[in-house]
């Protein structure tokens, strides 16, 4: 059309239409209406009535208004209460309505702007929960988190379990962790706001917080920095590649064909081969990385938190909600504890004395209980009715066997003399280095419907170190010694 409107100025309508290739009959109809057959057709009005037209405008533009952030599922439940004869298949047309209005007269909407990243210069630190994978270890469900630092440039990775919530100790650990397997550390360091790290903590307890960060952040020459609390997309580097990990951990698990692991050990080694690979894809783009860090220190800093407690008469310490057992040697000694993520180490002065695992408060604020049978035996055996009702009984038995021996104990004989075997019990694993094996027995014992003997035992498990034979050794004369010494020199001279 465009060709024979262009040539109608030079020629007639006939020889236009030739020379554009088209009928006289287009020609003629073009020069008394140029418009196209798609532009004359009208719009296609509706072929059913409105179902919104008398409420639109009356009463949803209304609460739109009123509430802009209103779901619009909310708003078609509210019309189908109001008006009953509404029909249930309105909800399309009412969403599309209200999405078009919306675009017309709604609120600016916030603009997320992507960032060019350099390398050598970001890198990001967050925690995921990992509950909704269901691992367990030796049968118990393992409810943990995943620290997880990133590179923004490279997309270096690095995970670590972390048994307790999101606190600085954990962060502390998993950062270090994560900078000495890169060799280097980045310019910037972005956290999260840690706000499960600051929840209820007075105004002294969140500067000590932010100083020690601060502290953790210089010792490797980074700037730290904090995305605003609730703006998950300012740490959008890793946000989205928490849901990549945590799906390729999924379909790990899925073609180990198990979730239960033997230890976290084994669970932990099994995080870092996934995480492995992927840096394996991405090892050209990481090396090209690192020689951009910085250099690391020469040493780590702490990755600890030191709290100084005092040994009760009861034979331990409380500490966070949990109750630790140590030796009684130590009742009313105040000792230095360094808290990790997943253990306690225990001091007296400068010498470490050993190393606890850390428990965790319930999450109703009752207390719990970290016990080592051994710490206390020596007493419980001078009162063994103490175990009937001990607060931290079910904790002191070491393995399933000894709290079932006990049950079945206290079921079928006088509370007394059950409580006294069930104490000899331990201290017979106690003495002999029999845990194990002591636990396996009375497994066989308890499943053919016996009571355990403890004197059977005892025979079984070895002499009883009081019956050893006294060996007495009597020592030579030195005298002796003088004379084969004598008798080598004289040979020597002659």
């Amino acid at each position: 059309m465009r060709l024979f409107m262009k040539l109608r100025q030079e020629h007639t309508t006939e020889v236009a239409a030739a020379k554009a290739s088209i009928s006289r009959a287009t020609a003629y109809r073009i020069k008394k209406n140029p418009d196209l057959p798609s532009q004359k057709q009208k719009a296609r009005g509706r072929r059913r009535p409105d179902p919104l037209e008398h409420i639109f405008d009356a009463e949803v533009v209304p609460l739109l208004k009123a509430a802009p952030g209103i779901r619009a599922v909310a708003i078609y439940e509210e019309m189908l209460r109001r008006h009953p004869e509404l029909s249930e298949g309105i909800r399309r047309t009412l969403e599309r309505r209200i999405r078009s209005w919306r675009a017309i007269h709604g609120e600016e909407r916030e603009v997320i702007f992507r960032q060019l990243h350099e390398p050598g210069r970001l890198g990001l630190s967050d925690f995921t929960d990992m509950s909704s994978l269901g691992v367990s270890i030796s049968g118990q469900p393992l409810d943990h988190l995943l620290y997880h630092f990133r590179l923004a440039w490279s997309g270096f990775e690095h995970s670590h379990v972390i048994l307790g919530g999101e606190s600085f100790v954990a962060l502390a650990e998993g950062l270090q962790n994560a900078l000495w397997s890169l060799g280097g550390a980045p310019l910037y360091h972005r956290s999260d706001s840690l706000s499960a790290a600051f929840r209820n903590l007075s105004a002294d307890a969140k500067e000590d917080l932010t100083r020690r960060y601060e502290e953790l952040c210089a010792h490797y020459r980074m700037a730290p920095t904090r995305n605003n609390k609730g703006v998950a997309h300012e740490n959008g580097s890793i946000e989205s590649s928490h849901g990549h990990l945590k799906s390729a951990i999924r379909d790990a698990l899925l073609m180990r064909g198990g979730r239960d692991f033997d230890d976290l050990g084994a669970y932990r080694a099994f995080i870092e081969e996934i995480v492995s690979r992927h840096n394996a894809n991405h090892g050209k783009r990481i090396d090209a990385e690192r020689p951009h860090l910085q250099e690391l220190p020469d040493r780590r800093t702490s990755d600890f938190e030191e709290v100084v407690v005092n040994v009760s008469r009861t034979g331990g310490f409380t500490l966070r909600k949990v109750f630790y057992t140590v030796p009684s040697r130590l009742i009313g000694h105040r000792l230095r504890v360094r808290l990790f993520d997943d253990r306690l180490e225990v001091f007296v002065g400068g010498t470490q004395l050993m190393t606890l695992p850390r428990g965790r408060g319930h999450a109703d604020g009752r207390h719990d209980q970290v016990v080592n049978y051994r710490h206390v035996i020596h007493s419980l055996r001078k009162k063994p009715m103490a175990l009937l009702n001990l607060i931290y009984r079910d904790k002191l038995f070491p393995r399933q066997e000894y709290r079932r021996a006990f049950d079945v104990l206290i079921e079928r004989l006088p509370d007394r003399q059950a409580c006294k075997i069930t104490v000899e019990l331990l201290a017979l694993a106690h003495d002999r280095g029999c845990e194990r094996e002591l636990a396996e027995q009375l497994a066989e014992t308890l499943d053919a419907g016996d009571l355990p003997d403890i004197d059977v035992l005892r025979t079984l498990f070895g002499p009883d170190p009081a019956r050893l034979p006294t060996v007495s050794v009597q020592l030579a004369c030195l005298n002796g010694y003088e004379a084969l010494i004598g008798t080598a020199y004289t040979g020597e001279v002659a």
